[in-house]
């Protein structure tokens, strides 16, 4: 899952960032709210976290933007103020929850979950393919209903490939969502890990669920092409 964090404390930020990743997420940081307005607006997110304080264009101003381009993305307001008042004014504005500053990252991180719990709850929750099957609650993947181990990186691109079923996914895309950016030269990568995924996922089975189409990228759910 891809994580928008706007915030313009750099040392706070990277922090976060780190934290976040080392727990599987791929992380885009933004550090004054232009900068903010312009990824959460260009690029598809699961979630966003918006500190209040921001230079350039102020948080809340980025939350009213970001609400009238996208309902649907949760975000998460980084505040120092902590009344009652302000409080109703974010909630109002399309806020989702807010966390009050200072905070420790094992908080942050059960707000983050919970808020992605309660947005995957409005989606399809398990992933079913011929006898392939990825809970996205529990992370639980398994195939003919044996559960297949996976490491947060390996999981992260086999979510965003199994939610992209039937579609072909370029090298760059799945840097781009599954990594932290885009690394052209680094494309390789992805090929890597894909290696590794078809040794866990089809290695043993005559339906081959992950393929490649020369010139293009992967595919999720059809017979292999190569």
């Amino acid at each position: 899952m891809r994580i928008l964090l706007v915030e313009d404390e750099q040392k706070l930020a990277n922090s976060l960032a780190n934290n976040l990743r080392s727990e599987g997420f791929a992380v885009d940081l933004a550090f004054n709210g232009e900068s903010g307005k312009d990824h959460a607006l260009t690029y598809a997110y699961d979630l966003i976290i918006l500190d209040v304080m921001l230079p350039v264009i102020d948080g809340s101003e980025v939350l009213k933007i970001i609400r009238a381009k996208n309902r649907n993305v949760p975000i998460l307001m980084l505040t120092a103020r902590d009344s009652v008042q302000d409080k109703v004014k974010f909630f109002e504005a399309g806020a989702d929850d807010y966390l009050t500053k200072p905070f420790s990252f094992a908080e942050l991180f059960v707000r983050v979950k919970a808020l992605l719990r309660r947005r995957l709850a409005s989606q399809v929750d398990v992933i079913q393919i011929e006898d392939f099957e990825l809970d996205r609650m529990t992370h639980i993947v398994k195939r003919a209903k044996k559960r297949i181990d996976l490491s947060n990186k390996e999981y992260a691109l086999l979510e965003y490939l199994a939610i992209n079923a039937g579609r072909v996914l370029s090298r760059s895309m799945i840097m781009e969502h599954v990594w932290d950016q885009s690394f052209e030269n680094l494309t390789n990568i992805v090929d890597v890990y894909i290696r590794q995924l078809r040794t866990k996922i089809d290695e043993g089975y005559k339906a081959k669920l992950i393929s490649t189409v020369r010139g293009s990228g992967y595919v999720f759910g059809k017979e292999a092409i190569d």
